[in-house]
């Protein structure tokens, strides 16, 4: 047996969008389960999201420190942003978000990792990257607004990173997901066997 995740999409009576938002929206789909009842799902409709574990020489993850609203914390995070474009190209969006939040850019890119990051209520899809060979970017800096007006900047070693999450004080996604992938591709086989940065991504397709 395979494990192995796959598509399959079951039968719609109806569906409705109650609520529309700035960048995501609510929809209320009437689905047919195996038996033949028909129950309602609630979810959040989201464009999918970009994230960048950014690693420097010293083995080093770039970390930026936001406020988050809706759980009411300042959580330590890797720089990411929404797709904001459809069909764009998540390589594209990871580097434009490295070098909006950060002023960064980076010489080698590859995908770490793919997740829904709450499937049973959103359909958010986000791609971590692994980006290395880091350097300053030239341009003149983005200009920052809303919460990234208060961003703090660290840098902090791998290692200190998977203690803190296993630890329960580190809780952003991307962060931990990121940190504990990078860990487990090290320990089979290394970074080198990491698809390339343009693989395809079936959850948000994109022209290269």
């Amino acid at each position: 047996m395979t494990i192995k995740d796959a598509p399959e999409e079951w039968e719609i009576r109806a569906t409705e969008t109650p609520f529309v938002g700035n960048k995501t929206s609510v929809r209320t789909d009437e689905v047919v389960m195996p038996d033949g009842s028909v129950v309602r799902r609630d979810y959040q409709v989201h464009p999918g999201s970009v994230a960048v574990l950014a690693l420097d020489d010293e083995d080093r993850v770039l970390l930026i420190r936001q406020y988050r609203h809706p759980v009411r914390q300042k959580l330590w995070e890797i720089p990411a942003g929404l797709l904001d474009v459809p069909g764009e190209n998540p390589l594209h969006a990871a580097q434009r978000e490295l070098y909006e939040e950060a002023h960064v850019k980076a010489e080698d890119w590859r995908v770490l990792t793919d997740v829904y990051t709450s499937p049973g209520g959103c359909d958010e899809a986000i791609r971590i990257f692994l980006a290395r060979g880091l350097s300053e970017a030239e341009e003149e800096r983005f200009a920052v607004e809303d919460e990234e007006i208060d961003l703090e900047y660290a840098r902090v070693p791998v290692s200190e990173l998977v203690r803190g999450a296993l630890a329960g004080e580190l809780h952003n996604a991307c962060l931990v997901v990121g940190v504990l992938s990078l860990v487990a591709a090290r320990a089979s086989g290394g970074v080198d066997g990491l698809r390339a940065a343009e693989a395809e991504w079936a959850a948000r397709p994109f022209e290269a």
